[in-house]
């Protein structure tokens, strides 16, 4: 029955598709939940980079570059199971939200510092000049200008997360992958691989494309203003 053009397989999956839906959206509430953790390290621990405090930058290179070299699955595990043996479990949903918006926000923050970093100093110069304080200069001022820079890698990073939800799978969890092997392996469904795993794909791709299309789209609109903003200045020192 797991052959891709079995008519039974493709019933079985149509017959289950809550089961494909409920970890579609397990997938998408843990892949938000986790986004919105990872955005905020990535802008905090970022901003700790750029910081003139040695102490600030020592934690952003020591958060980065431990949880960069470590492997997710581990950091997963270590989450899960080792609190769990000293008396600290969390849920696998929690787990779930923590690990992977603590590892992507190694990345982000890294995103956030060299599109920060690629600002140029005189805009630095020129913020400090009118007296903006530190976090006005940066959400005023330099934030806004690195927008276009720090857009695609975030939309890319964005992306692995809601693919990098499947490693829950290691730990039980109810995501989409998970699901699909509980179903694929069942007492009572299991042999329709081929359709049950098509299925799981297209509803990744579901999600995942129109984000990066749309980040596409912003980035070249963005790129657009600039050139027309730039159009304008040399015309009027033209004129």
């Amino acid at each position: 029955m797991s052959g891709l053009f079995s008519e039974s397989a493709w019933m079985m999956v149509w017959n289950y598709r809550d089961t494909f839906i409920l970890g579609f959206i397990n997938t998408l509430e843990t892949s938000i939940a986790a986004i919105i953790l990872s955005l905020t390290l990535g802008i905090v621990i970022g901003l700790m980079a750029m910081s003139t405090s040695k102490v600030l930058r020592t934690i952003n290179r020591v958060y980065v570059e431990f949880i960069q070299n470590t492997p997710l699955l581990l950091q997963i595990c270590v989450l899960y199971y080792a609190l769990a043996f000293s008396g600290y479990k969390l849920g696998i949903l929690i787990t779930g939200i923590i690990s992977l918006g603590v590892y992507h926000g190694a990345y982000m923050a890294e995103v956030f510092r060299a599109g920060i970093g690629a600002i140029s100093k005189g805009q630095f110069e020129a913020a400090d000049s009118q007296g903006f304080s530190y976090i006005g200069k940066m959400y005023y001022i330099i934030l806004p200008q690195s927008i276009k820079i720090i857009l695609p890698p975030s939309v890319n990073q964005i992306v692995n997360l809601i693919k990098n939800t499947a490693v829950l799978y290691i730990i039980g969890g109810s995501d989409l992958i998970s699901l699909t092997y509980n179903f694929v392996t069942g007492a009572t469904t299991g042999g329709a691989y081929a359709p049950a795993y098509l299925v799981c794909g297209a509803l990744f791709f579901l999600i995942c494309f129109p984000l990066s299309t749309l980040a596409s789209i912003w980035e070249s609109n963005l790129k657009k203003k600039d050139g027309m903003g730039a159009a304008k200045e040399k015309k009027v020192a033209e004129i």
